[in-house]
């Protein structure tokens, strides 16, 4: 697995996977763009990242996906001249009943998890069709199987999916891979954003040992070690996949 040299950007690296992945792409000797709207948690995974490599060669950019699409690309390639990697991570989830949410929420969601990815893509493509690069998508087990309250949430994922899927059709003449991961329950801050306070998260985490079929939950860099994988030629055959790193969850009956 050789990513010495690669220049990746990686969205949503202030924190969890994301910043897992940049700091795994610095150990490897990618050339790594860590995009986040925190300036504060993005300085933590640049100093994460020189940790991990004092030779790597950075581009931190502070900017929110849904508006700076274009500029996140631009700047990649007038700091390094190429592009041979696009970590589409930076998402959100809200909870809800079809009863309860507004049109806001769908239109945040969609805006954030679907939307940005199709911009970001649109601006990266022809960047990656240079240098026969490819993309990895961030998405979820909720993209594979459905649960109550989480109805915007898992028709991001859903389309995420699909999004995969046809943009690999679409780039594969051109030898540009196109794949995604599917995470189940991973300790991150994802689920506190989503409003639980640390008692429920704890919770949580001990209830969601049974619901996968590990009996635990997962790691950020078990989830960047499946990125990696993607974003190298050990899977130079590998395109348009939908790969579930979840213990097992997709498997189950959903609880």
């Amino acid at each position: 697995m050789s990513l010495a040299g690669k220049v990746v950007i990686v969205t949503g690296a202030s924190s969890g996977i994301g910043a897992s992945a940049a700091e795994s792409f610095a150990k490897q000797g990618s050339k790594v763009v860590i995009v986040g709207r925190n300036e504060a948690n993005l300085k933590a995974t640049e100093a994460a990242c020189k940790a991990a490599n004092s030779k790597v060669e950075l581009l931190v950019i502070a900017a929110d996906v849904t508006t700076n699409a274009e500029k996140i690309i631009n700047s990649t390639i007038e700091r390094f001249g190429q592009l041979d990697v696009l970590v589409n991570n930076a998402g959100v989830g809200e909870m809800g009943s079809i009863l309860d949410i507004d049109v806001d929420q769908f239109d945040r969601i969609m805006n954030i998890n679907v939307r940005s990815v199709f911009l970001l893509t649109k601006y990266a493509a022809p960047h990656l069709i240079k240098t026969q690069g490819n993309i990895v998508n961030v998405s979820s087990v909720a993209g594979l199987r459905s649960f109550p309250g989480a109805s915007v949430y898992c028709t991001s994922k859903a389309a995420l999916d699909q999004f995969t899927r046809c943009i690999a059709l679409d780039l594969a003449p051109k030898n540009v891979r196109v794949n995604a991961v599917n995470p189940g329950v991973i300790v991150t801050e994802f689920h506190k954003r989503l409003g639980m306070s640390a008692e429920d998260y704890a919770k949580y985490l001990e209830h969601s040992k049974s619901t996968h079929a590990l009996g635990r939950v997962g790691e950020p860099k078990e989830v960047a070690d499946a990125i990696l994988y993607f974003a190298s030629d050990s899977s130079s055959f590998i395109t348009g996949a939908t790969l579930p790193i979840d213990g097992g969850k997709h498997a189950m009956c959903p609880r």
